[in-house]
């Protein structure tokens, strides 16, 4: 094949693999199962002799064009950039502006959980993903102007006010760090373990003061998602000042896929040095 039968997708195969990516979207938001697989295979029908490895890049790119929008994704098709602007309109379009998607995704952010899991131990703990920024100012192959980025939606931040999400990952990582300090034979120091969110208030740049089993201040700043590994979560300038004024002792957890098997990654240190920041918004007044 050549590389232009390997790069362009027609406008009737994006709108196809987009529809069908909305299938496992919202069946996914609606805790709904459903057969990735045979979903798939029929959309190979519709396209002109794709393989199966197109087919999950594309679904890549479209997860990058929602996580660039600040929308959920489906699990399992971890984002990759440099998509085109043909897909962000397709995408604007069959997702981003569809009342199903809309509702679903709404839904999803906004629904009340209970932490129910039992002991929670070193077996959530997985690598850290490695994420790139939205994608700015990519331009297309042979083409002569830079891809828009997608309009932006709210429902990351719909799910960053959901407190009793945010109570139920604290909950856990509390548990999770006695149990550390328990196994490690200092049942002493588990006792100390604070809450501070809830006992100090939401103020100090962290949730949670554990311990270092020399007994060193161990500050936890917990973000919560019931959505993917790799989606963007928000933090205040408060908590990155904090964490580089006490960059020995500061980690960030970052619970995801909480409701359906919580695993967490965490980051130690100075966080401007390891996350790429983007302006959210701006404290304005009239000059």
């Amino acid at each position: 094949m050549s590389m232009s039968r390997a790069t362009a997708w027609s406008a009737s195969e994006v709108e196809a693999t987009v529809a069908t990516y909305r299938q496992m979207l919202v069946a996914e938001l609606s805790g709904q199962s459903y057969n990735k697989r045979a979903l798939n295979r029929a959309l190979m029908t519709q396209l002109d002799g794709r393989s199966a490895s197109a087919i999950e890049f594309k679904h890549a790119n479209i997860s990058a064009v929602l996580r660039d929008a600040n929308c959920p994704y489906v699990d399992g098709y971890k984002p990759r950039s440099n998509y085109q602007q043909s897909l962000v309109e397709a995408v604007e379009e069959l997702l981003l502006r569809s009342e199903l998607v809309d509702r679903a995704a709404r839904l999803a952010a906004d629904l009340p959980v209970v932490d129910t899991t039992g002991t929670v131990d070193e077996r959530i703990i997985v690598e850290p993903p490695r994420t790139t920024p939205p994608q700015q100012g990519v331009r297309e192959f042979h083409a002569d102007y830079s891809v828009r980025p997608p309009q932006k939606r709210d429902y990351l931040a719909i799910e960053t006010r959901n407190r009793e999400l945010g109570l139920a990952g604290e909950h856990l990582v509390m548990r999770f760090e006695q149990h550390r300090l328990i196994q490690a034979g200092y049942d002493k120091l588990a006792e100390r373990v604070e809450h501070v969110a809830v006992t100090q208030g939401d103020g100090l740049g962290f949730d949670i003061r554990s311990f270092e089993l020399d007994g060193r201040d161990r500050l936890i700043e917990v973000k919560t998602t019931a959505f993917a590994k790799e989606s963007a979560f928000f933090i205040t300038p408060n908590e990155l000042d904090c964490s580089r004024a006490h960059s020995d002792h500061y980690h960030l957890f970052r619970l995801f896929n909480f409701r359906k098997k919580p695993k967490l990654f965490f980051l130690k240190g100075d966080l401007r040095e390891q996350l790429w920041l983007e302006p959210d918004s701006y404290r304005a007044g009239v000059r």
